[in-house]
């Protein structure tokens, strides 16, 4: 369902995707995700035990950003987004509804840094997953066009 949610909430057109750098750093995406991230998605990326539940408030908890959690059913540019400028704000912009408690970390964070992070994230699931997320991310840009 969460998927769905973010799949409709994804702008389609050009000017909406972020580029890519050339070289990433995992090793400073290690070193900022446990800054930035750890604390809410665990320091093992295993993320809250009760991920798929939404909260009272209508809010899922933080979600594994490992092999046994939905980071890999996305593209590129939505996961980039997503943190770039937060889960309500990408949920909001594509009319999709629905509650996010992801801040955006655009403030915080260079574009170049936030790649960095998901390039740490990318490099921790098994080639398989990696190749089915690459397939997504295709996917996404071709939508996008």
């Amino acid at each position: 369902m969460i998927g769905v949610v973010l799949w409709l909430a994804w702008p389609r057109n050009d000017s909406a995707w972020p580029v890519q750098p050339a070289t990433v750093d995992i090793a400073q995406g290690q070193v900022l995700y446990q800054a930035n991230c750890a604390a809410c998605h665990g320091d093992r990326l295993q993320g809250d035990p009760d991920w798929r539940r939404a909260g009272p408030d209508g809010v899922f908890p933080p979600p594994p950003h490992d092999q046994t959690g939905h980071t890999w059913h996305h593209g590129d540019a939505l996961l980039f987004n997503y943190t770039k400028l937060g889960g309500q704000a990408i949920m909001d912009g594509g009319g999709a509804g629905g509650k996010s408690g992801m801040p955006g970390f655009g403030a915080t964070l260079s574009d170049a840094q936030i790649w960095d992070v998901l390039a740490y994230i990318k490099s921790t699931w098994p080639p398989r997953v990696r190749a089915m997320q690459a397939e997504r991310t295709k996917a996404e840009r071709a939508r996008s066009r």
